[in-house]
């Protein structure tokens, strides 16, 4: 008994001495760690690549709350609260004239409107690479995707140069949000001018372009104040409309179409289990019913070049007349936003 009290003393004090070498040696940790909260940033970056998938699933889809609706029947049962308090028709309303909404502003704010704590402006300079990777990143990780968060679109560095800088632009409408921390860019939206043929009526507005949010700021109601911030840049060029398009029902849409595509790597797409493939092909089946013929149907195809660009100009105006609602484009912005561009756009025309 007394050999098994003295062995049972003795861990006793070597265990309490390793916890005391044990508190001393945190203690000298604690000392270089900065003070305050970590960054939540640096805090899922440590963690496993898989585990910050999970969680950014998850975040994904703990934002989204209940989908936005994709149909007019779904949207009349869907309460808007930012949109509701906006110069747009309601859903439901009935239309029997055009013209502006409400009388345009005689003074515009000229201060920023205020962000959650903790995060700035940023006029984005995009002749910068290194800010245009920043938007890149951002765009690819955070930007549309699916109910699933498993497709989402892949921006190159050249397609924003594209699509932001059109003819006219102005940087001060290419509007981004920082952490005021370390700077990181986490949040985006940007306008472009455009002018616009409604009926009979021309005018000059913006089409707004690239809304995006982070991930993890979703639940911070940061969307309406980039909204809100970029409509008051606009309205101080005296402009006072804006179009967009969006794949979910807003109020309220004046037009809509549909876009077309065709799978080029079928293979691919059912190895990654592509959803919009058809269900009841398999892949033999589908590589046939997809496979691409030698040569084209349709003759005298070639690549557009810029002497082309007049006979285009003219072709577009003859057929966007037909509509009630078009752009109205200008021989530059044909050039610009038909001309090809390697990895951005091809344009053919048919030489007759």
């Amino acid at each position: 008994m007394t050999d098994s009290n003295s062995t049972d003393k003795k861990l006793d004090e070597d265990n309490g001495g390793s916890v005391k070498t044990s508190k001393k040696k945190q203690k000298k940790q604690d000392t270089w760690r900065p003070e305050g909260p970590r960054d939540p940033f640096e805090m899922l970056d440590s963690l496993p690549e898989k585990k910050q998938q999970e969680i950014q699933k998850a975040l994904h889809l703990f934002s989204l709350g209940p989908s936005l609706p994709k149909t007019l029947q779904q949207a009349k049962k869907y309460t808007y609260h930012f949109w509701d308090t906006q110069p747009v028709p309601k859903l439901g309303d009935s239309i029997t004239t055009h013209g502006q909404i409400v009388a345009s502003e005689a003074s515009v704010r000229e201060e920023p409107y205020s962000l959650p704590q903790g995060f700035t402006w940023d006029t984005l300079d995009l002749s910068s690479p290194t800010v245009l990777k920043e938007l890149c990143t951002l765009l690819n990780d955070n930007y549309t995707e699916d109910d699933d968060n498993t497709i989402r679109s892949d921006f190159s560095l050249e397609y924003l140069q594209w699509t932001l800088k059109p003819p006219n632009w102005l940087s001060q409408w290419h509007c981004g949000v920082r952490v005021g921390t370390n700077k990181k860019l986490v949040g985006f939206i940007a306008a472009i001018p455009a002018d616009v043929c409604i009926y009979d009526t021309e005018k000059r507005m913006v089409q707004v372009k690239l809304l995006c949010v982070h991930k993890k700021l979703r639940l911070k109601r940061m969307t309406p104040v980039l909204i809100r911030e970029l409509t008051r840049r606009v309205r101080q060029q005296d402009l006072c409309q804006a179009v967009y398009t969006a794949g979910t029902v807003l109020p309220t849409p004046l037009s809509s179409s549909r876009y077309w595509h065709r799978p080029l790597n079928p293979r691919k797409l059912m190895e990654i289990n592509y959803p919009y493939l058809r269900q009841d092909m398999n892949l033999q089946r589908t590589l046939k019913f997809l496979r691409l013929p030698e040569m084209t149907k349709t003759p005298g195809l070639r690549p557009m070049t810029k002497e082309d660009v007049q006979g285009i100009h003219s072709l577009l105006q003859v057929n966007l007349c037909r509509f009630h609602l078009s752009p109205i484009l200008s021989l530059l912005d044909v050039e610009h936003w038909l001309l090809p561009r390697e990895n951005v756009i091809d344009t053919y025309v048919v030489e007759v």
